[in-house]
This record gives C-alpha cells, sequence and structure tokens, in this order.
C-alpha cells in the first residue's frame, strides 16, 4: 500500500500470489534496469551487516492487504537466501497511527518471538478482521497469545522499543519508501512490487541486486 492511493491490478496479484518463473542470470542482466525496475539511492542509507554480508530490507505494514499477500512469497525467499545475505523486517509508519504496529513487531522482536507470531498478526487483521490499531487492542490480541499483560506493557513502552520506531522511520525516509511491500538492498537500491511490475519480480530483482552489490565488494 503506498502513501497515495493506490492498488495493484488483480492481473498483477494473482501472478505475485502463483509466483513468476526465475529468469536466468543472463536474462536479469537484461530484463532489470535501473529507474524502471529498482532505483538507485543518491544517498547511501545504513546497514546494520559486517563487511562481507549484504543487507535486504522488507519494509512492511501489518494492515497492509499486499504486505499479506507477499508475507508467505517473502518468508520463503529469506529461508532460502544465500549465508551471505542479512534479512531484516521493518514495519513502516506513513502516518502517526501506524506507530502501534511498529510497536508491536519490536515487541515480538524483543521477546523473540517473531518466527512465532508474526504471521498470526496478518492472520488476525486480514482473515480474523480484528482491528489491531491502538496500544489497547494490541495488548489484549498479544495476551491471547501468551503474552503476559505486564511484561507487554513493559516493552512495548520501552526506550529500546521506541529507538527502534525511530530509527525504523528514519531508514523508511533515507530510502524513500512510498509504498508497501518494498525492498530496500545493502542502502544502495530501492524495488517493489510497483516498481518491477509484480512482488515475485520484485524478489527476482532484487537477487540480481545482491549480485551487483557483490561485484562491487571486489
Amino acid at each position: 500500500m503506498q502513501r497515495r492511493e493506490f492498488s495493484f491490478s488483480a492481473t498483477s496479484i494473482a501472478a505475485a500470489a502463483l509466483g513468476m518463473p526465475a529468469l536466468s542470470a543472463h536474462a536479469q542482466a537484461k530484463a532489470f534496469q535501473s529507474g524502471t525496475d529498482y532505483l538507485v539511492l543518491d544517498k547511501p542509507a545504513v546497514t546494520e551487516v559486517p563487511a562481507g554480508q549484504v543487507e535486504v530490507v522488507e519494509f512492511f505494514w501489518y494492515s497492509c492487504p499486499h504486505c499479506n499477500v507477499f508475507e508467505p512469497m517473502f518468508d520463503a525467499w529469506a529461508k532460502s537466501a544465500p549465508k551471505d545475505v542479512a534479512v531484516r523486517r521493518v514495519p513502516v509508519a506513513f502516518r502517526p497511527d501506524f506507530e502501534p504496529q511498529q510497536r508491536l513487531y519490536f515487541v515480538l522482536e524483543a521477546l523473540g518471538k517473531v518466527d512465532e507470531l508474526h504471521k498470526k498478526v496478518f492472520n488476525a487483521v486480514h482473515v480474523e478482521k480484528q482491528p489491531l490499531n491502538t496500544a489497547d487492542q494490541i495488548g489484549a490480541w498479544a495476551e491471547k497469545q501468551g503474552i503476559p499483560k505486564a511484561r507487554f506493557t513493559e516493552l512495548y513502552n520501552s526506550f529500546a522499543v521506541m529507538t527502534k520506531v525511530r530509527k525504523s522511520t528514519q531508514l523508511q525516509n533515507a530510502y524513500g519508501v512510498d509504498g508497501v511491500p518494498s525492498l530496500g538492498i545493502h542502502g544502495r537500491y530501492f524495488t517493489s512490487g510497483t516498481q518491477a511490475g509484480t512482488l515475485q519480480r520484485a524478489l527476482q530483482v532484487t537477487d540480481f541486486l545482491i549480485g551487483q552489490v557483490r561485484g562491487k565488494a571486489k
């Protein structure tokens, strides 16, 4: 979902959900073009990986229907990523009312429960139609997942979580994120389903850009 109102065509979403055939390296080199399939950042964004690793950042929002479609695709891609690729998720805040869900993600991260509950948040919002927009709503949902209310509230309001919220918004702005889901590659490149044409193709572009980063590092 973009800052400005938009929607993918039904055809694009269907193609993304079903997946597209992988392109060969030669086809990728011809198919993926700067300014068309991806953008090159004017000023590099901050990365959080050691030398020798390539960072890929997924920008998302729990209430975004396109992020819900993308999540299983991205999760499968992340789990099969090469060892030198470091993947992290960053919740966005295009408006102040996005912040509660940002905090939710970072609480799950602090508790080591992203693998267990990240997908369940999407399911709660998009399948069960639960409103998870305020601290009270989110806290009640978290308690039902077995997280003690006092512990959740402590982390939700903690300096550590608020610092991550601030840094995630700064990174979002550094990449010039104008819609989600989208992908930042090693502080240098940016792509998305809108930019690349489909969500699956955005992952193919990401694979190509990872190779570009490796090439520049040599």
